[in-house]
């Protein structure tokens, strides 16, 4: 993290900033957008012991959207990539953080003594979660933030502070969103709260782009981005609870990489879809995530969770 952020920060040598956009964590992404969110997402359990860990999933992206957030609002004055120095700070403080870190957060059950691998049960499930997160996550790159800047930018002629402003709105809305989900879940089910938020923000996202001025758009995104990460702490809350804790890491990494590995080509397909229209990345992504929300239901609705019983729509007590 330090070393790739010292590269954005101090030189434009474009080989320099691709090596370290592939090897570091520089993203523009807050929520899950590193090496370090499979090793997070599986530490978090351990933490809640035998509680319900969903609320320590929504505490966690919510303090990573308010950071963020606020990063996107110090942009506006920050006009030197030398700005970017304090990705070396930020590793540091983590450093400390993780060093203070005690064995509790350790998986707990030991494969080297039982002789199992990272996937042992649930090597199927995790297949298929990974395929449905892929096809997700393929969707969503289709419009990354630099996008939606982009189409603010030529069609509604978006000031740079504008969008700095709207990206800060869309990070608290994020927040609210995230503490919204645990709320919803205890309630409902953490497959309901991710497929019933996350299919309505479909819709208004392929809105943004066909919306006639500039205030309407920001509305629709704002509306959009509310929905849109609601399902984030249900779907990593998902994630572990479907698998055995010694298999929380593996199942963590393998969806992951799921999700990474397919987003970064979605923009191939943009920009070409892009040539017929400013609006068609966006009704492109707005149908390829709907068919993985109604896929992803029928998929897993009868599928039951580790500790929680065969009824999916049960609150979640363990994990």
């Amino acid at each position: 993290m330090a070393v790739g952020g010292t590269v954005f920060a101090l030189t434009d040598w474009l080989p320099a900033l691709i090596l370290a956009a592939l090897t570091g964590t520089v993203s523009t992404d807050v929520v899950e957008s590193g090496p370090f969110t499979s090793l997070e997402q599986a530490m978090l359990p351990q933490a809640a012991g035998d509680r319900d860990p969903t609320s320590l999933f929504g505490i966690y992206n919510t303090i990573a959207t308010l950071a963020g957030s606020l990063g996107a609002l110090l942009a506006l004055v920050a006009s030197s990539p030398r700005a970017l120095l304090v990705y070396p700070l930020a590793a540091g403080l983590g450093l400390v953080a993780t060093s203070r870190l005690t064995e509790a957060i350790e998986r707990v059950e030991s494969l080297a003594s039982e002789l199992r691998p990272p996937l042992h049960r649930s090597r199927g499930v995790v297949r298929r979660l990974s395929a449905w997160f892929a096809l997700d996550s393929f969707g969503g790159g289709l419009v990354p933030q630099t996008f939606i800047a982009y189409l603010f930018t030529r069609k509604y002629d978006a000031s740079p502070e504008t969008l700095a402003v709207v990206f800060f709105a869309i990070g608290i809305l994020q927040a609210l969103s995230f503490q919204g989900s645990v709320w919803l879940a205890t309630r409902i089910g953490l497959l309901r709260t991710m497929v019933f938020t996350h299919l309505p923000s479909n819709v208004l996202l392929v809105a943004v782009a066909f919306a006639p001025n500039l205030p309407t758009a920001i509305a629709l995104l704002l509306a959009r981005f509310l929905l849109s990460q609601a399902d984030v702490p249900a779907r990593q809350a998902y994630v572990v609870a479907l698998v055995d804790p010694s298999e929380r890491t593996a199942a963590a990494a393998y969806t992951n990489t799921a999700r990474y590995v397919t987003r970064p080509f979605a923009p191939l397909l943009a920009g070409a879809a892009v040539r017929a229209g400013l609006g068609v990345p966006f009704l492109l992504a707005g149908v390829l995530k709907s068919v993985y929300d109604i896929g992803f239901y029928l998929s897993f609705r009868n599928v039951p969770l580790e500790g929680a019983g065969s009824d999916e729509a049960q609150p979640v007590t363990s994990v």
